[in-house]
């Protein structure tokens, strides 16, 4: 079938495109530079005419507050309406675990915003719930950085390889609309804190990780399940130990 991956050339959307090809499947990667812009429509027609699964894996280039919220409003707007258009089938977006609980940060309350989009649109979707990637892990040490320390709460945290994420979009995107939420997540339960104290580690990166109860992450206060997956979870295959040894 053919599949357009909105953010197709990005982390998550490259590798989806590659594990579609690799199953049979037309994947064809949309973003602004292969002629796509989900912000203007630009492109939007001739890229998804017969597709039968859209998947919109794309981000913000900006997490300022107006500037995140504008994007996925706009952004989820036009495909909404370009892929109805269209006759697409299926419409499937990646977002985080954790999110409708995140409401002060944000980037999640784009990102609520959205899915509040996406679940009143009345066309038959999915929704793919990803606890945080492992690349992303710095990202979360730079954002909690403090006169040189990282303030981070001892919360539970359940981080996946970005290869099994893209794994996970790209089973539901080739299965039935789940007019619902799936949620996947990694392998492996850890504490936010040590986890970022052992990634910084062995990028040798000297900053001291201080344990803070109240820290916020991105911006929110959280509970210690937050970042959490549900119980029914797909959980990926890649350890934090076998990721961090494949980036050496």
């Amino acid at each position: 079938m053919k599949v357009v991956v909105i953010g197709g050339t990005g982390l998550i959307g490259s590798k989806l495109v590659a594990k579609l090809g690799e199953h049979g499947h037309e994947a064809v990667p949309a973003a602004p530079n292969t002629g796509v812009n989900t912000l203007t429509g630009e492109g939007l027609a001739e890229v998804l005419d017969g597709a039968a699964v859209v998947v919109d894996v794309s981000n913000s280039p900006s997490f300022a507050d107006d500037a995140v919220m504008e994007f996925f409003r706009t952004s989820t707007t036009n495909l909404l309406e370009y892929s109805a258009k269209a006759g697409v089938g299926h419409y499937v977006a990646l977002s985080v675990v954790g999110t409708d609980q995140l409401a002060e940060a944000g980037y999640f309350r784009a990102k609520i915003e959205q899915e509040r989009l996406i679940r009143e649109a009345d066309r038959p979707y999915s929704i793919v719930h990803a606890t945080q990637f492992f690349e992303f892990v710095r990202g979360i040490a730079d954002l909690s950085t403090v006169d040189g320390k990282v303030l981070l709460p001892p919360v539970l945290f359940q981080p996946m390889a970005s290869d099994d994420v893209a794994a996970g979009v790209g089973r539901v995107a080739v299965g039935e609309p789940l007019n619902g939420i799936r949620e996947i997540g990694g392998p492996e339960q850890f504490r936010l804190d040590e986890l970022v104290r052992k990634a910084l580690a062995a990028r040798n990166d000297p900053r001291e990780v201080v344990t803070d109860e109240k820290a916020r992450y991105s911006g929110a206060l959280i509970g210690e399940r937050t970042l959490l997956p549900g119980p029914d979870a797909q959980l990926g295959e890649i350890t934090l130990g076998t990721w961090l040894a494949q980036q050496k």
